[in-house]
């Protein structure tokens, strides 16, 4: 295991006035955060982090996407040890998820620079335009960019709810979508992410770190269901074909089978539509998301098998007829164990509690770890609140979370 032989102290007054002043962009009173790619709160978003990056004394540049870089140039300046997260949110989201990482790496390279000089290896902190999928079904764009991974076909396929494109609203700020490849990079080292658990493991147990061992895949699907439009008063129950009853009992069916596999399985239904949707009318259409995750390929897959076989069962008792259609899949990804390594030592020099963890949730970590090593560290969450306007973390943890970042790429860059 790698020892670490200098230690930093990140200014606590410093990461305060940056989670603050990122959280009141795009605050909904009546909701949070709501800072959706290529809005008007997302772009207001990116000045105020250019701002604090340049007063940090980095080197700021922008790619053809909208990920923002700050710089910290070291004396080999061939490849780049990148750290961040995303700047978007969930609609009705916190001050703490994916924005946290960033200023987390605005913190430490600030505190580097300042403490430790120039590095022997250049170091950059990252907003990454979007992660979340919240405003276009285009999770991971600014990764995926930065690895030559969109096809030209999705800046006009992809669209959001008032039918405006994903490139038209890249030219509306400031991106002229036809430059998306030049976003893509061949210098990058490695990737760590700091991030909030969003769970409340570490928050129960009284731990201070989680050190991702792994992210779990992620499979969704939508499960459409056809059954018979028919009167509410009028149709006895024993010949109806109410497509909500069908979907409700598959919904039913397959948490229980999930549940029975045990931790680290999870399954959401969390997106439903009924159709026709009136009070007197029987169902005769129901779409239902699921979001099933696991961090083993082979139990993930299995899984998947299990729910698609129960959907069809339930639907032929109830004489209806269904589809499940894959509309995303993450396989699981392990993030790099000599990175883990590096953060456990840096841990143990300020003392820190940790334990090994996986990543229920998804994040840039997963698909930067398919090209170079990655890692991740995560900080409590309070009563494991994310995805939530409520979700926080004490800023005594944040900045023994950014120590630990801190002396981490310490080690790796000087």
């Amino acid at each position: 295991m790698a020892t670490i032989d200098r230690t930093f102290h990140v200014d606590p007054a410093t990461m305060h006035l940056y989670i603050e002043s990122l959280g009141k962009i795009g605050w909904q009173d009546e909701c949070g955060a709501v800072r959706l790619a290529y809005t008007p709160a997302w772009m207001e978003a990116r000045k105020q982090l250019s701002a604090f990056m340049q007063a940090a004394g980095l080197e700021v540049r922008e790619d053809a996407v909208g990920n923002l870089f700050g710089r910290l140039r070291g004396e080999d300046d061939s490849r780049t040890i990148l750290s961040g997260s995303h700047i978007d949110t969930v609609p009705c989201g916190g001050k703490y998820d994916g924005i946290l990482g960033i200023l987390a790496g605005l913190g430490a390279l600030k505190t580097l620079r300042e403490q430790a000089g120039q590095p022997r290896r250049s170091l950059e902190v990252v907003a990454l335009c979007e992660e979340e999928g919240s405003r276009y079904h285009a999770t991971y764009w600014g990764n995926r960019a930065m690895w030559g991974m969109i096809r030209a076909e999705e800046l006009d396929a992809l669209r959001d709810a008032d039918d405006i494109s994903i490139g038209e609203a890249m030219r509306a700020a400031g991106f002229p979508p036809e430059r998306y490849h030049e976003a893509a990079r061949s210098d990058i080292a490695m990737f760590l992410e700091m991030h909030i658990e969003q769970g409340r493991i570490l928050y129960d147990e009284h731990v201070e770190l989680g050190i991702v061992e792994a992210i779990q895949g992620i499979l969704k699907f939508q499960v459409t269901v056809h059954g018979r439009a028919e009167h509410a008063g009028a149709t006895p129950m024993d010949i109806r074909r109410d497509a909500f009853q069908g979907a409700a009992q598959m919904a039913l069916d397959i948490t229980r089978q999930v549940e029975e596999r045990g931790r680290p399985a999870v399954v959401t239904m969390g997106r439903w539509d009924v159709r026709p949707g009136g009070v007197n009318v029987i169902p005769s259409e129901v779409r239902f998301s699921i979001d099933l995750r696991h961090p083993d390929e082979a139990t993930l897959r299995q899984l998947a098998r299990v729910c698609s076989e129960t959907c069809e069962s339930v639907a032929r008792r109830r004489g209806l007829e269904v589809t499940v259609e894959q509309i995303e899949n993450y396989l699981p990804a392990g993030m790099d164990t000599a990175l883990q390594q590096t953060l456990i030592a840096s841990a143990k020099t300020y003392g820190a509690s940790w334990k090994y963890m996986v990543s229920g949730a998804g994040h840039d970590s997963e698909q930067m770890s398919r090209h170079v090593p990655a890692a991740m560290l995560f900080v409590p969450s309070v009563d494991g609140l994310s995805h939530n306007p409520a979700e926080y973390t004490p800023i005594e943890d944040v900045v023994r979370g950014v120590n630990v970042l801190t002396a981490t790429l310490y080690q790796l860059a000087y």
